[in-house]
């Protein structure tokens, strides 16, 4: 496109964002103008391909806002495309409008939610990746490979989380991740680190592995090139990043390149200085996006089968998690697997041996991964993520806004709990239940045996929402088989009778102690239900109630700390009845010790079982 052409819907860009922005009384109009013309170039310059009758074709272009609070301007440039009205872009953070404040896939051409910044580079990598790994299953040699591109703002640099995804996209060779970097200098409170020391940012780039342009954001000639050099820089397998120094505010002299304005919108009579300085523009005006190459996106892959799994001996349910990935990979050829350099500690490297081709390494690097698998999941691939539970608390965020994103995401956190014995308690997942349980839309699971990890990581796998697998790293013995059926939102009565006097629940490595402890209260005599809650969240409430009505007292028995785990789900279940309610579970900061010392020593173990229900009773005669 012509630069004329270009500058009049730079023009019209800003007119949407200034009147958008001030019609809603809140938003960042002064981060989105510093980036007009290089959205504006990309969008309708012709080097965005895109379909917008097909949102979902895997082989579009792909654009993340990483700085989502440039929003205005996100929405702005489909305005300008001709695919959301004037009238529409005029409701931006309306109670009943799609156009949040920060983008979400409420708004149709959103690929993820931003806001939280330091995030969007690395669900672009794992676009990235997905494009090449869709080429390579349906054996597609596109003359054109997909391009995902990156707006990145100069404050979100900061976090580490954008180096992970720097170091991890030259390692991968991905060429056709495009990163812009929109240097404006100023951040919500001040200049940022480096203002626009343009050189110190190509320095730190380029020893990541990328190749940098340089360019004045806003002359569109330089611009121009600085997409044209990119896209030649694909060939070189090494990621772009195009560095541009723009200015805060840019085209409304009242605000531009002044501090105090991050998150503020023009007065009403601000606003018609700016329009006045701005000059007229051509409503009628609109831009042209480039369609994509069509191709058939039928999978030419034979059609492989599920491997069936048996255990005739006792085995950790993290080894069994290895199993089970194998067996799904064999009949879903969508199931990709990504691992934090634990995999022989987590079995994912089970799956590596089988499908080399969809295992991929992340590194320590917990925040990137669970990002990238955002990625994965938002170009049509089943992530399964894997770590110790103990680290994947660093990626809390970015699992939060997982949900956000309508990411389907399974994760698994190996080495729950006390029972892991001698690391310590650095390595001890004991808050990773209560994480998982506080977002919204989850589901917790936690196996006790083989055969139910088995299955229980096939029902994650159709699972719609941010899903969680609890292993544990001590070998058990089978208390299921590969009969037995499982549901999300079920638990297993594993013994009872008429007689009754208490139910203990437990999940995990605690309910083989409470089976044992069973055993040793049948032998005096004392009858008790034994549940296997394996389902967390959500929790079988039903059969819960039902048998705490029926005997009265409730012991949850639990490998975790007090708060937010099993203990705390069924509480809420039994809110509102008259059940008393024991919970034995980590109570003190935990240190090195054999499983079976540890277990003593918090009292989660069958003797401590046993001497509260005796207790219990002796309290109730």
């Amino acid at each position: 496109m012509h630069t004329t052409q270009l500058t009049d819907l730079a023009k019209l860009l800003r007119h949407h964002i200034l009147q958008s922005s001030t019609a809603a009384g809140s938003g960042h109009p002064s981060s989105s103008l510093s980036a007009v013309e290089l959205m504006g170039t990309l969008f309708f310059g012709g080097i965005f391909h895109y379909d917008f009758d097909n949102p979902s074709y895997i082989f579009n272009d792909r654009l993340i806002f990483s700085k989502g609070h440039a929003s205005p301007l996100f929405y702005s440039l489909y305005t300008v495309a001709g695919k959301l009205s004037y009238d529409e872009l005029l409701t931006f953070r309306k109670i009943d409008s799609n156009l949040e404040g920060h983008p979400t896939p409420r708004f149709k051409y959103t690929e993820a939610s931003t806001g939280s910044l330091g995030q969007g580079l690395s669900i672009g990598v794992g676009m990235a990746l997905g494009i090449s790994l869709h080429e390579k299953q349906l054996n597609k040699k596109l003359s054109r490979k997909p391009r995902v591109f990156v707006l990145i703002g100069d404050s979100e640099i900061a976090e580490g989380q954008v180096w992970e995804g720097l170091e991890i996209a030259s390692q991968y060779k991905l060429g056709h991740l495009i990163g812009i970097l929109d240097v404006n200098r100023l951040g919500q409170r001040g200049e940022t680190m480096l203002g626009w020391d343009l050189d110190t940012y190509k320095q730190r780039i380029e020893s990541f592995g990328w190749n940098t342009v340089i360019v004045d954001g806003h002359n569109l000639t330089e611009v121009q090139q600085a997409y044209s050099q990119a896209l030649k820089n694909i060939d070189t397998e090494k990621p772009t990043m195009i560095i541009a120094k723009t200015i805060k505010g840019k085209g409304v002299s009242s605000i531009e390149n002044k501090d105090g304005w991050h998150g503020k919108t023009l007065t009403s009579d601000m606003l018609v200085a700016a329009l006045k300085e701005l000059g007229p523009v051509d409503m009628t005006l609109q831009g042209s996006v480039t369609v994509p190459e069509k191709a058939d996106v039928k999978s030419t892959d034979a059609i492989l089968s599920e491997k069936h799994v048996v255990y005739d001996k006792a085995v950790a349910t993290r080894e069994a998690y290895g199993d089970a990935l194998v067996a799904m990979g064999g009949s879903d050829t969508s199931i990709v697997v990504l691992d934090a350099e634990v995999s022989n500690s987590t079995y994912a490297e089970t799956f590596k041996k089988a499908y080399p081709e969809r295992f991929f390494e992340m590194y320590i690097a917990e925040q990137n991964m669970v990002s990238v698998g955002v990625g994965f999941s938002k170009i049509g691939f089943k992530p399964f993520i894997s770590s110790f539970a103990a680290f994947l608390t660093r990626a809390f965020d970015q699992i939060r806004m997982a949900q956000y994103s309508e990411a389907r995401l399974h994760i698994a956190g190996s080495h729950a709990g006390v029972s892991i014995g001698q690391d310590g308690s650095s390595q001890m997942g004991l808050e990773d239940i209560a994480m998982m349980r506080s977002l919204l839309q989850s589901v917790v699971l936690y196996p006790a045996d083989g055969p139910a990890t088995i299955a229980l990581s096939k029902l994650m796998q159709s699972c719609q929402y941010v899903s969680y697998l609890r292993l544990t790293r001590e070998k058990t013995q089978s208390l299921y088989t590969s009969d037995d059926t499982f549901v999300i939102g079920g638990s297993k009565v594993l013994k009872q009778s008429m007689g009754d006097k208490v139910t203990l629940i437990a999940a995990g490595i605690t309910l083989h102690e409470s089976l044992k402890a069973y055993e040793e209260l049948q032998k005096t005599g004392i009858a008790a239900t034994v549940i296997d809650a394996y389902s967390i969240k959500p929790i079988d409430k039903d059969t819960i109630v039902k048998h705490a009505e029926k005997t009265g007292h409730i012991i949850v028995v639990e490998d975790h700390y007090p708060y937010g785990g099993l203990g705390s789900a069924v509480m809420e279940a039994l809110a509102g009845t008259s059940v008393s309610i024991t919970h034995l579970c980590v109570k003190s900061i935990p240190h090195s010790g054999t499983p079976e010392e540890l277990l003593e020593k918090e009292q989660i173990n069958s003797a401590t079982i046993v001497e509260t229900v005796r207790q219990l009773l002796r309290r109730n005669k």
